[in-house]
């Protein structure tokens, strides 16, 4: 996530890091091209076909609702994403209160703790598919990794712990039901990450607005002349960028600029759990070049 304080022109203006501009690059410079080309053509060579600018207005606002409608939806996910994220932190803190609470051997405590430090790692690793070895930090003496699903093995560790530790039913009740709100949590972000947008929004998306940048130079010839292709550029810069922020924002988790800094939230669990596990809160995560991992 790019984290700025407000910016001034300049930086709005030339700002890079966070932007879509290089993703996008390549191909505002193929219809500016190809724009150009069209009015070297019909100026120099053959005269072609001056359209009306009429149908392309129209044509214009119905690519800019479609592209509002699913740049809505993916900011949707991405926010549920979000406030996910912040129930997995609030219950883990909960979890910490209870586990004071409700289980009086320090070793059962930090046995319960652990297993849900390495739980939220794990939880991160498996959203954003990561791979190897050395991944995530190890906070307790189990190891995960050959789980079939590690996230749910330190999850059901916990809960066996739990049931050990606790000391009647009242306590196993209560601390079983703050697992299961982290479960739920849990469930609710792997939907997100397993189910994307449907396919044919983006094939829709993109051909549209491809034939749109393609075709909108025959409607500037008359007018426009040779700025034409300035004009299609700062078209295909806000159609094709609206496009690509919403592939962005529909995958929440990902490492992308735009994505949601789950580093960041899993070391704000680290140190919220320190002081119950009598060890030294780390510092907090700062973002690097305005990204915050």
């Amino acid at each position: 996530m790019i984290i700025r304080e407000k910016t001034g022109l300049f930086e709005l203006l030339f700002a890079t890091r966070g932007s879509v501009l290089p993703r996008i690059l390549p191909r505002i410079l193929v219809v500016s091209l190809l724009a150009l080309f069209i009015v070297w053509l019909d100026g120099s060579v053959v005269p072609l076909p001056h359209l009306d600018a009429a149908p392309f207005a129209v044509f214009g606002i119905a690519l800019s609702l479609f592209l509002g409608f699913r740049n809505n939806a993916a900011y949707e996910r991405w926010w549920e994403g979000r406030r996910l994220w912040g129930q997995l932190v609030a219950d883990i803190r909960s979890l910490a209160r209870d586990c004071a609470v409700f289980l009086p051997e320090e070793t059962s405590r930090h046995e319960v703790l652990r297993l849900a430090l390495d739980f939220v790692h794990l939880h991160r690793v498996n959203l954003r598919r990561l791979r190897g070895p050395d991944v995530t930090q190890k906070w307790s003496a189990e190891d995960f990794s050959q789980a079939p699903h590690p996230p749910c093995a330190a999850l059901n560790a916990a809960n066996l712990a739990i049931a050990k530790a606790a000391p009647d039913g009242f306590a196993r009740k209560a601390l079983s039901e703050r697992l299961c709100s982290l479960a739920l949590a849990q469930a609710g972000c792997e939907r997100i990450a397993t189910t994307p947008l449907p396919y044919v929004y983006s094939l829709l998306v993109f051909r549209t607005t491809y034939l749109y940048c393609l075709l909108i130079p025959f409607a500037l010839l008359e007018n426009a002349a040779w700025m034409t292709p300035i004009f299609v550029a700062i078209i295909a810069y806000v159609f094709f960028g609206l496009a690509e922020v919403t592939e962005e924002l529909a995958q929440p988790f990902g490492v992308t600029v735009n994505g949601l800094p789950l580093d960041a939230m899993c070391r704000t669990v680290e140190i919220s759990l320190a002081p119950h596990l009598g060890i030294t809160a780390p510092p907090a995560l700062e973002p690097q070049g305005y990204y915050l991992s």
